[in-house]
């Protein structure tokens, strides 16, 4: 007999599948070419409970685990990896923030209306001079009564225009105090916070990413996230989820690169018989298939552990690593399987090869993510 999880997997694959073929592929190319970040499609998503698949049902989320929520992200991604990315933000990232480390008031404030899809949520850590050094950030909440008066700015944040809430991490300590940080619920239209420039980016195009600036932002007590001082330490919580999220992100672009590929050699023909057929190209169907599948292995080992309440640093980082690389090799052996084609934009796979760069970079680089193996291997 199938387990529960296993046929939720399947009914979430094929639901999710259903959605994305009908609301999302005829508009993909519209959607990059013009870097419009599609709101209303988010609202849809929530409807379908995928915006708050990790919330509990009591505060009106789907209640479900990371295998699910992994397999959510995957069919997104084949058809779109930018729409998958905005989804795994929204969900690891400011939702996850608030559903870990806020209190009874926080969740019931803020978790139902993310978990609808009703509102859209952001996630500051990174900084335009600090992107792994987050200890010196340079974004600072000084204490001013019953307020905290914060002054920055933050960069590379997804939804940092269009999100309704977003959860900060500021300095509240000195610089390089891993208790020096503080994490703070911030709702769009507080006076003193604003979104600044709109990237203008490689791939990854209908997922919005601005700035977010803080001028004398004044944001009361109540929204203090846990404890003040823990907000560095929090995000390295934060980041061992997220991590699967992004390795789950770059397996359905791995995957959405590789169906497009076999779908073609299987079409063009040359010299009287499809491409498929001749051993140059097989031969990259073979490798490209066993690097999606040993990915795949890593990823949902990773979401099961996370199930398990287990520690998943080595996990999260390994998968995340290993699953972004596999997904730009996929994606650029899909180009060449392509041809001239696959250099233009009337086929799927070139917007895939700019798409999965940001994998190797976003929640870590693929370096930094060697460093967190390597640490915790040699610990």
């Amino acid at each position: 007999m199938k387990s529960e999880v296993v046929e939720n997997q399947e009914l979430i694959a094929q639901s999710v599948r259903d959605f994305a073929e009908r609301n999302m592929r005829p508009y993909v190319r519209e959607w990059d070419e013009t870097q419009h970040f599609p709101v209303d499609l988010f609202h849809s998503l929530g409807e379908l409970g995928l915006m708050g698949i990790l919330v509990p049902e009591i505060y009106g989320g789907a209640g479900l685990g990371y295998q699910e929520y992994v397999t959510a992200i995957v069919e997104l991604s084949k058809v779109d990896p930018a729409i998958g990315l905005s989804m795994a933000a929204h969900n690891s990232l400011c939702t996850n923030h608030i559903l870990m480390f806020g209190n009874e008031s926080q969740k019931q404030t803020y978790l139902p209306k993310l978990a609808s899809g009703q509102w859209i949520g952001a996630w500051g850590l990174t900084e335009p001079n600090t992107g792994s050094d987050a200890g010196n950030m340079r974004t600072v909440a000084v204490k001013d009564g019953d307020y905290w008066v914060l002054n920055g700015s933050k960069n590379f944040i997804t939804h940092g225009k269009s999100g309704n809430v977003a959860v900060v991490i500021a300095r509240t300590g000195a610089v390089g105090d891993k208790r020096g940080a503080t994490a703070f619920i911030i709702e769009r239209g507080t006076k003193g916070f604003s979104a600044g420039r709109k990237e203008d980016k490689l791939g990854m195009r209908a997922s919005e990413t601005t700035e977010l600036i803080f001028e004398d932002c004044r944001v009361h007590e109540s929204n203090v996230l846990g404890e003040v001082g823990e907000g560095f330490v929090q995000a390295l919580k934060i980041l061992d989820g997220g991590r699967i999220s992004i390795a789950a992100l770059s397996l359905g672009t791995a995957i959405g690169a590789f169906e497009a590929a076999l779908a073609y050699s299987k079409e063009r023909q040359q010299f009287g018989k499809p491409i498929s057929q001749f051993q140059g190209i097989s031969f990259k169907l073979a490798d490209m298939h066993t690097e999606i599948e040993a990915a795949k292995l890593l990823v949902y080992d990773a979401a099961t552990r996370k199930d398990r309440h287990e520690k998943v640093t080595l996990q999260s980082a390994t998968a995340k690593y290993y699953a972004s690389e596999v997904s730009c090799r996929v994606s650029n052996e899909a180009v060449q399987i392509f041809g001239g084609y696959g250099f233009t934009k009337d086929y799927p796979v070139e917007k895939f090869y700019r798409d999965c760069k940001l994998c190797t970079i976003g929640e870590g680089t693929s370096e930094i993510q060697k460093l967190v193996i390597s640490r915790e291997i040699l610990s």
